[in-house]
């Protein structure tokens, strides 16, 4: 059976990568009292707060729509770390 991390990323990917972005990794942690979703992205050259701020309104309604994790948690959608190139 499929992991909810898995089904969103089927379902992510295709919206994600006709705007040229990739899915570096999904994951589901606990910190404190909170339960975050991340999900992080890469792009060719690099990706800007803009594309963050697009990627994440393309994610939102497919995640909606899905439903698949009981907890509430907070949507975390940040870029891959380049390190110094």
């Amino acid at each position: 059976m499929e992991s909810a991390i898995d089904v969103i990323r089927k379902n992510i990917e295709g919206v994600l990568t006709e705007k040229e972005i990739m899915i570096d990794s999904i994951t589901f942690e606990k910190e404190g009292n909170y339960h975050f979703l991340r999900i992080v992205l890469d792009k060719v050259n690099g990706i800007d707060l803009d594309t963050i701020v697009m990627a994440t309104n393309l994610i939102n309604p497919i995640l909606d729509k899905l439903d698949l994790i009981e907890e509430e948690y907070i949507l975390d959608v940040l870029s891959k770390e380049r390190g110094n190139e």
